[in-house]
């Protein structure tokens, strides 16, 4: 049985704070239920935009933490600089990859032997895309990847990547990131959400069905 190092107990939430780049994050730490068979994998979780409202509790967000714990996956969730609990300014998606990376390194020491996974939503999708090539995950999923919106020049996402997308998103264009993936060299699986709005409004269970069967076959297997 992997045995976890973090301050919390199967089925309960710690909330912590981790000196980042520029002062405290605010960071949430859920392990599965006990009766949950745990996989030796943390995946962490980036959420949306912070000037918009995003937060680490976003429903997306959430959707996402409580669908890999089912699995048996521990999850990290935190806000990033200006946020809730994080201190700092917003800084445009730049310094948000150096607070993914303090976090990143409080989870490899925490869990060395852990396998490290990747999450994010709309802009946390953009940051956590951004930070795969120094952070190396193992696998990363990309929740309505703002493409078009953001600079994604030199990214390097691994070779398990899921991208999910709502067809009827109306803050990301999702052509914009179909034509984004064409012009890519990374293999991926692409997800599209007929009939699927930015924030996946009564879709949730959709997206739950969807994080299953494209992350499961990477279960119990190293890449």
């Amino acid at each position: 049985m992997h045995k976890p190092s973090f301050p919390v107990a199967p089925g309960e939430t710690a909330c912590i704070s981790l000196e980042g780049p520029v002062g405290p994050l605010e960071v949430l730490v859920d392990l599965p239920k006990a009766d949950v068979p745990v996989q030796p994998i943390v995946a962490i979780i980036c959420h949306p935009l912070s000037t918009e409202g995003g937060t680490l509790h976003n429903k997306v967000v959430t959707m996402t933490a409580t669908t890999l714990r089912e699995l048996g996956i521990a999850t990290v969730r935190f806000n990033f600089r200006s946020v809730g609990g994080s201190a700092g300014e917003f800084d445009h998606g730049v310094g948000e990859q150096e607070d993914l990376k303090a976090v990143t390194a409080w989870v490899r020491q925490q869990r060395p032997d852990d396998r490290l996974w990747l999450a994010g939503f709309s802009f946390g999708a953009f940051v956590s895309l951004k930070a795969a090539a120094e952070l190396q995950p193992e696998a990363l999923i990309s929740i309505a990847p703002p493409a078009g919106r953001w600079d994604f020049g030199g990214i390097t996402p691994p070779a398990r990547w899921l991208v999910i997308q709502g067809e009827q998103d109306e803050i990301v264009d999702p052509q914009a990131v179909y034509q984004w993936l064409d012009t890519l060299d990374a293999p991926h699986e692409l997800v599209r959400m007929p009939d699927t709005s930015h924030f996946f409004h009564r879709k949730l269970i959709d997206l739950r069905g969807a994080l299953i069967h494209g992350v499961k076959h990477w279960l119990g297997t190293a890449a």
